[in-house]
């Protein structure tokens, strides 16, 4: 594995799927003695930017019951 050019490297799939690292996953870096330890910074992260940012985008105003009406409706 190289650096390139902008101090970059990527992380091979088989580790990033091991350790639940998708895009957008805030990272912390830390060095001990010689080596780099890279760590998520929250599991629930990633789920308080999901909702955060569909929050409020609902175009319609529907019950419970209308929802689960449209999801169960045949294609």
């Amino acid at each position: 594995m190289r650096i390139n050019t902008d101090g970059q490297i990527t992380i091979p799939p088989d580790i990033r799927e091991q350790l639940g690292l998708l895009p957008g996953t805030e990272v912390q870096l830390e060095v001990i003695d010689d080596t780099v330890q890279i760590r998520r910074r929250s599991p629930l992260n990633r789920g308080v930017q999901l909702v955060a940012a569909i929050r409020g985008k609902a175009t319609r105003s529907l019950r419970t019951d209308e929802i689960m009406q449209l999801t169960r409706q045949d294609p």
